[in-house]
Order: C-alpha cells, then sequence, then structure tokens
C-alpha cells in the first residue's frame, strides 16, 4: 500500500480496471446528455446573456462533462479542471448549466473521497467551494443594475427581495457544494476503516497461523523429549544389561539370566510407553484427558532398573509428601529418569544418589553420581534440554553441572501451588540397595 500524507499516513488505492471502465461509460453518458440538454435549453430559448456561438457551446459542455472520465484516476487535476471550465462556461453566458453543475458535484465529491493526499484534497476541495461562492457574489454584484424594475412585483415577504434572492442564491448553493464535501469525506472515511478493517484481518489471520505453528512445535518438543527420555533410558539400561550378561554368560549363568530378564522388561517396558504415546497422538495429543502414567510415586520403580544394571543406588524422601498435579509429577519422574539415563551412559560411576524433598513452597528433584563429572561426550546434550524444558513449562530451576567432590549433580525445584506441611522431626525414608 503506497503511503499519502493523509491524516494517518494512509492513501486510498487508485481504482480498479471495472472502475475505470464505468467512469469512462458515465462520462460518455453525462456529455451526450448535457449536449441533448444544450439543445433543449436552445430550443427553449433559455438566455443568461448573450450567448456565445454553437461551436462555442458544444466545446464548454464537453470541457465540464468530459473530464468524468478520469475524475477517479486523478481526482484533484479533474475536479479543478471542471472547476475553471464552470467559471470559464459561466462567464461566457453558457446555456447549458444544469448537467455542468451535477458534474461540478460529483468532481467535488470524488476528489473528496478518492484523493490520495488527504490533507491536499480538503485544500482544493475549499478552495473550489470558495471560488464559487466567490464567483457566486460578484456575478451577483456585477449584475445589479440589469435587474428591471418590476422583478420584484409579487414580492411580499418581510426581508427586502433582492436581499432575499441574494441569500436564497448563496444559502442553496452552499449546502450543494457543502453537501459534494461533506458526502466525500464521509466515503473517504469508509474506505480508511475498511483498509483498517482488512488490515486486522489479516493480523489476526497471521497471529493464528503463528499460534497454530507454536503449538505444532510445542507438541514436537514434547514428543520428542517423551521419546528421548522412554527410549534412551531403556536402551541404555538395556544395552548395561546385555553387557553384563556376556560377561557373565560362562562364569554365572544365573547372573546373565538375572540380567537378560531385565533386558526383556525394560524392552516391554519402553514399548508399553511408546504404545501409550502413539495413542496418545492419534487421539489428536490430548494429554489432558489421559492422566500421566508415570510419577515420583514410580521413581523406585525405576531406580530399580538401575541397580540391576550394576548401580548402587540410594533413594531418599525428605518431607511430607503431598499430591502433585499429574504434568508436575510427571515432569519430576523424567528429570530422575534422565539423570540415571546419563550417569549409565556417560558417567562410569558406581553410586547413584537421588532424593526428593517435599518444602515449604517447593518440590526439590536432586541426582548425584560419584562418576566422572565433565560434559556429555560428543555434546548432544538433548537429556539436559529436555530437562530444562520440562522445569521451564513449571516455572522452576534447574541446576546441572560437575561437583568440587567429584562426580555430577542434577537439582531440580518446582513450585507448589499451596504450602505443603514439613514436619521438623521428620527423618528420610531412605531405600539403599547395592548390586
Amino acid at each position: 500500500m503506497t503511503l499519502g500524507s493523509g491524516d494517518d499516513g494512509w492513501a486510498r488505492p487508485g481504482p480498479t480496471v471495472e472502475q475505470r471502465r464505468a467512469d469512462v461509460l458515465v462520462a460518455v453518458a453525462v456529455t451526450a446528455l448535457a449536449l441533448f440538454n444544450l439543445t433543449l435549453a436552445n430550443s427553449a430559448g433559455v438566455d443568461f446573456g448573450p450567448p456565445p456561438s454553437l461551436p462555442e457551446q458544444v466545446c464548454w459542455t464537453v470541457a465540464v462533462t468530459a473530464p468524468l472520465a478520469l475524475r477517479r484516476r486523478l481526482p484533484l487535476t479533474i475536479a479543478l479542471v471542471v472547476a475553471v471550465a464552470f467559471i470559464g462556461a459561466q462567464v461566457r453566458a453558457q446555456p447549458e448549466q444544469q448537467l455542468a453543475a451535477g458534474a461540478l458535484f460529483c468532481v467535488l465529491y470524488t476528489a473528496g473521497a478518492w484523493g490520495r493526499d488527504h490533507r491536499r484534497s480538503r485544500q482544493v476541495r475549499v478552495g473550489i467551494i470558495t471560488a464559487m461562492i466567490s464567483w457566486l457574489l460578484f456575478s451577483v454584484l456585477t449584475s445589479l443594475d440589469d435587474i428591471p424594475a418590476d422583478a420584484f412585483e409579487g414580492a411580499r415577504g418581510p426581508m427586502p427581495p433582492l436581499l432575499a434572492a441574494i441569500v436564497s442564491a448563496v444559502l442553496v448553493n452552499i449546502l450543494a457544494l457543502g453537501f459534494a464535501y461533506f458526502f466525500g469525506e464521509t466515503a473517504w472515511v469508509a474506505a480508511r476503516r475498511q483498509h483498517q478493517l482488512e488490515v486486522q484481518a489479516e493480523q489476526l489471520r497471521r497471529s493464528r497461523d503463528e499460534a497454530s505453528e507454536r503449538a505444532v512445535m510445542g507438541e514436537r518438543l514434547r514428543i520428542a523429549r517423551e521419546l528421548h527420555d522412554v527410549v534412551a533410558h531403556h536402551v541404555s539400561v538395556m544395552g548395561v544389561q546385555a553387557a553384563a550378561s556376556r560377561r557373565v554368560m560362562d562364569k554365572d549363568p544365573a547372573r546373565a539370566r538375572t540380567a537378560l530378564e531385565a533386558i526383556e522388561q525394560s524392552a516391554r517396558s519402553a514399548v508399553d510407553e511408546l504404545r501409550r504415546m502413539l495413542a496418545l497422538l492419534r487421539h489428536g495429543g490430548r494429554t489432558e484427558e489421559a492422566p500421566a502414567t508415570v510419577g515420583v510415586d514410580r521413581v523406585e520403580s525405576l531406580l530399580d532398573g538401575a541397580r540391576e544394571a550394576g548401580l548402587t543406588v540410594r533413594y531418599g524422601v525428605f518431607g511430607v509428601p503431598v499430591p502433585l498435579p499429574d504434568s508436575l509429577s510427571q515432569a519430576a519422574y523424567r528429570i530422575v529418569q534422565e539423570s540415571v539415563t546419563n550417569t549409565l551412559k556417560h558417567a562410569g560411576a558406581a553410586t547413584l544418589d537421588v532424593r526428593i524433598r517435599y518444602l515449604a513452597n517447593e518440590l526439590e528433584v536432586e541426582s548425584t553420581d560419584d562418576g566422572r563429572g565433565g560434559p556429555v561426550p560428543g555434546g548432544g546434550g538433548l537429556g539436559l534440554i529436555g530437562m530444562r524444558e520440562r522445569v521451564a513449562a513449571h516455572d522452576g530451576t534447574l541446576e546441572a553441572g560437575p561437583r568440587q567432590q567429584g562426580g555430577f549433580r542434577v537439582r531440580a525445584r518446582f513450585p507448589l501451588a499451596a504450602a505443603a506441611p514439613v514436619r521438623s522431626d521428620a527423618g528420610p525414608a531412605v531405600a539403599e540397595a547395592a548390586a
């Protein structure tokens, strides 16, 4: 959209091809009708003074009406051309004035409705109206001596007849020109409002599309996190168990059998969780309709797999457990799951310590190990990214990094909606096991 210097920087776009074609047809029709009216005026002896020759009369008629063909392409220019031609025809006592006046009102309206520079359009229209009223007063004052003495014999009103005639002529012309100005202004305002509505509709459409894209991206990230947590954890456990089974296959068949059973169980768990995710996707991803199948209450069973994989695991729950929203409970479970996965895959640790603390205003999940404590080999980092996204979704904080005394720590804090009661004398409920 080209900007002009209107009130708000908006410029009305030019006419369409159909509108231009319509203007040409209207101009041809009005010109033909004006020429016919000129013939009628001459035949009826209409006389505003010594008339010009017939060819000149035709020229004035065409000069006033033919420019209507370009009235919406060049609204201000055409308004000035028609106004000058109209006054010129008046000066030359042109017999045809009815359709000429109509053409003047038309271009005055068009200048207001279609002028691309609205401030200049106002100036041009005010100038034309001022010129027309000035010309009217001038023509009346210069023709006072030509008024017959018996011109107002039938006058009976309270006003002087000459004054009444002048006021009537001026008032009628002001009203006519004022209406042309007003309706042109109204048409421009309506076009601007239509443009604003179209812009707002386009903005709403873009906002809707962006919201849809964000929703799709959010769903993809959620699925990516779930797949990473489920597949990476179970595959890591199965890899560790398979390695242990291979090492003791000949020396300790019973222990190898136990490791294979753990692999089988991990595979079943992975398949079950994948089926659950696929079921949610088939139903449009409406996770709010299906409760979470994992949570903090299943952390201990999660750690059993780590024990079977050869880790010495300590698990403690501190404070008084309170009911948690499914999404928060699942997020806490996934934090522990990803920590166990990273410990098994990358840390080379022998001990894992997992603690869940129910504090006054938050839930704290902490996992530490005694492994290498350095960055993840290969720099993948998807697990940590997923943990940060889960914590951020619940307005929590995450700390992850090596400890000074060795090993790696992951600590996540989730704010609770209501204060959770904490026993001052409550000791930890600790479960310890060694593989």
